[in-house]
């Protein structure tokens, strides 16, 4: 028989013009439309609008395109109020209004169930979208590279999809105090003329300007990453932030010597002030260090963490699993309404943390063991202590499917799956539910308004 060697050829080509409807929002946060069968991603789409684009690239299946004419515009579409929004990439879909936002997020956590799980859109229970009262400057952190063209002294984020360094003067997600800070100390650089990092020559030494505030406390934390272990003119350079920065109560240097995208390197070293900064989250306070992980919008992640503890329904008698457990947050926001939490991970310094934390809000029933899960867990079976709900929030690679596994094997009643990633969640799901979970609610948190981004919890129970 003759191999069939015919060609498939593409149905688009690259520069051609064609008619779009726009279905719906991508997980990135693009409109997806179809043609001729085949999908097509278009940034800045929204859906229900009709187009016509340009075809900027084609793959075997699929084509990404521009807009070139919106014909029929959504009526939730607004003028982005960032000037620099489509050159930044840091946001996608400030051109959407907010409720169509919360709506569009809701709809990409069901896309994905539907994709990766056998259940049914009307079967799933997915609540609207727990969004903000005030979808701006809640960012508590910014991390801004340092450039110079010519005698100017930028500091931003680089460009999508390209290294095209953006200043970025005003950023409207961030808290307005790292944008002050931020711009005080491009200000004190250029006037002591320090040398900023040339990642091309590897020259220089001014890296990155890392600003962090405290919503409770209103401390400043300043961290300048350097690629040498001296902080250029360091006496002058302490003297200037001091009088232009009076503000700033902790103010540290870390060394990044790699050639590396990582901001941060492995040593750090107080300048002057403390050596952390407290934020609190309800009632609970904690220290934060210069590399210290925490959650970026913290108004948003009490109301993640009270969907966490409305959907684990606790009464004081269960053995809760906080999985995954980093300093022990989620842990320490369910304690008192559980008979004892045990949290485990693997990161050592993470679980001293979260004994720490522990023992700082005498909390007596939070019990912390460094360690994978998949290994703890059946110990901690055969030793009678039979887990009623388990907690977990794993990086957006999801759960490791061994730990899987051991859910499986160990039985607790109920899953609460935290997930910043709604395709990794979907696809655990489904290992879940193919082996005697099913899935009871779902609620979406929007931690990043004006991005793609959504988180959601999720709960399975037994069944």
């Amino acid at each position: 028989m003759m191999k069939n060697t015919k060609q498939n050829n593409p149905i688009m080509k690259i520069g051609e013009t064609i008619p779009l409807s726009i279905k719906r929002l991508g997980i990135n946060g693009e409109g997806i439309g179809f043609h001729q069968r085949q999908v097509v991603f278009v940034p800045g789409g929204i859906p229900g609008e009709e187009m016509s684009v340009i075809i900027t690239k084609v793959f075997p299946n699929r084509a990404e395109a521009k807009i070139k004419k919106v014909f029929k515009k959504s009526k939730d579409r607004v003028t982005p109020p960032c000037p620099i929004y489509e050159t930044c990439g840091g946001c996608q879909i400030q051109h959407m209004s907010y409720p169509a936002q919360l709506k569009e997020k809701r709809d990409i956590v069901v896309q994905a169930f539907e994709r990766y799980t056998k259940i049914h859109r009307d079967k799933l229970n997915v609540r609207k979208t727990i969004g903000m009262e005030e979808p701006w400057a809640y960012r508590n952190k910014s991390q801004f590279q340092v450039g110079k063209i010519d005698d100017t002294i930028i500091a931003g984020l680089y460009s999508s999809n390209s290294h095209k360094l953006i200043n970025i003067d005003h950023c409207l997600v961030q808290h307005e105090d790292t944008n002050i800070v931020t711009n005080k100390v491009k200000q004190i650089i250029r006037d002591l003329n320090l040398p900023v990092y040339d990642e091309k020559k590897q020259t220089g030494s001014i890296r990155t300007i890392v600003v962090r505030t405290a919503f409770r406390t209103d401390e400043i934390q300043l961290v300048i990453v350097t690629a040498t272990n001296e902080l250029p003119k360091k006496e002058l350079f302490v003297e200037e932030i001091k009088k232009r920065l009076p503000q700033v109560t902790s103010f540290v240097q870390n060394v990044n010597e790699e050639k590396t995208s990582l901001v941060f390197g492995e040593q750090t070293e107080g300048i002057y002030g403390k050596d952390t900064i407290t934020e609190h989250l309800g009632d609970l306070r904690f220290e934060l260090s210069a590399r210290a992980f925490f959650q970026l919008n913290p108004e948003q992640t009490v109301n993640l963490y009270n969907e966490v503890k409305r959907q684990s329904n606790l009464t004081g008698n269960e053995k809760v699993v906080d999985a995954y457990c980093g300093s022990g947050t989620i842990g320490m926001w369910l304690a008192k309404d559980a008979q004892e939490v045990r949290g485990m991970d693997i990161i050592k310094e993470s679980i001293i943390d979260a004994r720490k934390n522990a023992e700082k809000h005498q909390i007596k029933n939070a019990y912390y063991e460094a360690g994978k899960a998949e290994k703890l867990l059946p110990k901690w079976v055969k030793e009678g202590w039979q887990p009623d709900v388990v907690v977990v929030d794993p990086p957006r690679t999801g759960c490791d499917p061994v730990f899987l596994d051991t859910i499986i094997k160990t039985k607790p009643k109920k899953m609460v799956y935290v997930s910043c990633n709604p395709s990794t969640l979907a696809k655990d799901v489904h290992m879940l539910i193919s082996n005697g979970y099913k899935v009871e609610q779902i609620t979406p948190v929007d931690m990043f308004p004006q991005t793609s981004q959504v988180e959601a919890v999720c709960t399975l129970v037994l069944k």
